[in-house]
């Protein structure tokens, strides 16, 4: 089994009386788009500060690529913080060749790097142009290039699409994928469940400082599914046939069922094809990410 990316074993933090990570422990899969999740005040930044090196854990250990991490691992890290962190008055060429210099890049090599990426978002024309003369969204991509430009191993993404039109969201949820294709493993935080329910495979969910459920994201919906069906029809369902499964809403030419066993539902659709109706579409009722994280926090 690969050594995973990140691996963080009993995290403690606590800020004067207040715990802020109580015992978190999980693992980033390698190569993997991860999903850290938890309502305001969980204890989410506390945990990617503790990762970055900002700060350092009360108790607990974390491990970057199966190395105790270390004063050197902020160079194999990108940070995209949800406060974005530009100096408004820079020249965006000299702005982003001064971050990736700090990330241990020779000046050549900066503009090398920070060349081919303006090329690749078709902005070669921003290079003198200051980050005040830029909109949020523009500021956005220049924050996004700050974060990558170094080739981490290892991506913290916080609320990365905030300020994006469609079609900038668009370009970097290509570039996340496309980065995760090469081998990058990504932290994606958020509180948009929609998105990470759309681009990550795995998840931890974090609730008052500790972990309450992590897992890949099918197993994690796997697990709180309730056995509902939509079966869609034309013409008229028997009522006879609905002995064996509960009716929780029925529309015209639509019902939503709920079995006791998953087997049942295929059992009710036999019969529905035995009786005649025509079947036009029979699908499981999975809870959404967000009906899940509502469900575990509000407990």
């Amino acid at each position: 089994m690969a050594t995973p990316i990140l691996d963080l074993r009993n995290i403690v933090k606590a800020y004067e009386k207040q715990i802020a990570v109580n015992r978190v422990s999980f693992e980033v899969p390698r190569g993997s788009i991860f999903g850290l999740l938890g309502p305001n005040g969980a204890g989410k930044t506390s945990l990617i500060r503790i990762i970055t090196t900002i700060t350092r854990a009360d108790e607990g250990e974390v491990f970057l690529d199966g190395e105790k991490l270390n004063s050197r691992h902020p160079e194999q890290i990108g940070y995209m913080p949800e406060e974005r962190g530009l100096y408004r008055k820079m020249k965006v060429g000299a702005h982003l060749t001064y971050l990736a210099r700090l990330k241990g890049l020779s000046a050549r090599e900066a503009k090398d790097k920070i060349s081919a990426w303006f090329e690749k978002f078709g902005i070669e024309d921003w290079w003198e142009k200051k980050v005040e003369e830029l909109s949020k969204g523009m500021q956005q991509k220049i924050q996004f290039i700050a974060t990558v430009v170094h080739e981490p191993k290892l991506l913290i993404l916080d609320e990365p699409f905030s300020g994006l039109d469609p079609v900038n969201t668009n370009l970097i949820k290509s570039e996340i994928h496309e980065l995760r294709d090469k081998g990058v493993s990504i932290i994606f935080s958020t509180h948009r469940m929609e998105q990470v329910e759309e681009i990550c495979e795995h998840i931890v969910l974090i609730n008052q400082g500790e972990n309450v459920l992590e897992g890949r994201m099918a197993a994690v919906k796997d697990k709180f599914k309730e056995n509902l069906f939509q079966v869609d029809y034309k013409g008229a369902l028997p009522t006879d046939l609905l002995a064996p499964v509960s009716v929780i809403e029925q529309q015209p030419e639509r019902v939503v069922i709920q079995v006791q066993d998953e087997s049942d539902s295929n059992a009710f659709l036999q019969q529905l094809l035995n009786r005649g109706v025509q079947v036009t579409a029979f699908n499981e009722i999975l809870p959404t990410l967000n009906d899940i994280f509502i469900r575990q926090v509000s407990n």
